[in-house]
């Protein structure tokens, strides 16, 4: 292409191109679920040489999503052309369990639900997250959930939003012959439900 063509071609920004190329009939590609895993069970493995207990585990996996949720909070706010911030908490709540979740895993969280014990809890409800689909927990380490990245994930979206709040992922038992399920428990810091007070 000579210089002429190349000036005048429309330039992309690469926040505007897709995450992965596009695939087979123009349809975006997903990203292969085996190198997700492969990727992911050596960053456990990486961390669990470094660590001495399960939650300390949990917790490095946690500061790694929180860097990550940070770059998604940044990217998808430049997709969606946000003219203004999210300044309730129930709205920024629902983008997360449904935008950001799309984003991410291509579809919407399974639920999104208020504690009834404290004003300051939400739960997002995923039955089976995408970093335990292939992950066997070994028995010394049976409490681990390794969905902690995806806490670290949601925390890093909410703190980048202005809604600091502490998530943890929890395991929840199913009936007999299901997988647990996951339930992200979102704890928000005072200061958060005192402006949602302000604003009435």
């Amino acid at each position: 292409m000579d210089s002429a063509k190349r000036a005048s071609a429309p330039r992309t920004h690469i926040l505007d191109r897709q995450i992965v190329a596009a695939g087979k009939g123009g349809k975006p590609a997903e990203v292969s679920l085996s190198a997700f895993s492969f990727l992911f069970s050596e960053m456990v493995q990486y961390f669990q040489d470094r660590v001495t207990s399960i939650a300390d585990l949990e917790r490095k996996l946690e500061e790694a999503g929180y860097g990550m949720g940070l770059r998604v909070l940044e990217l998808q706010t430049f997709r969606e052309r946000l003219q203004k911030r999210r300044v309730r908490l129930l709205p920024m709540l629902q983008w997360v369990s449904s935008n950001v979740w799309k984003a991410l895993f291509g579809k919407t969280a399974d639920s999104l639900e208020r504690s009834t014990e404290n004003e300051d809890e939400y739960m997002i409800h995923e039955r089976e997250p995408m970093t335990n689909s292939f992950v066997s927990v070994p028995a010394d380490l049976g409490q681990l959930n390794c969905a902690a990245l995806v806490a670290g994930v949601i925390a890093g979206v909410l703190d980048g939003a202005s809604f600091p709040a502490r998530v943890s992922a929890h395991n929840v038992e199913m009936e007999k012959g299901q997988r647990e399920k996951t339930v992200f428990l979102i704890k928000f810091d005072p200061e958060v439900l005192a402006r949602e007070a302000r604003l009435g």
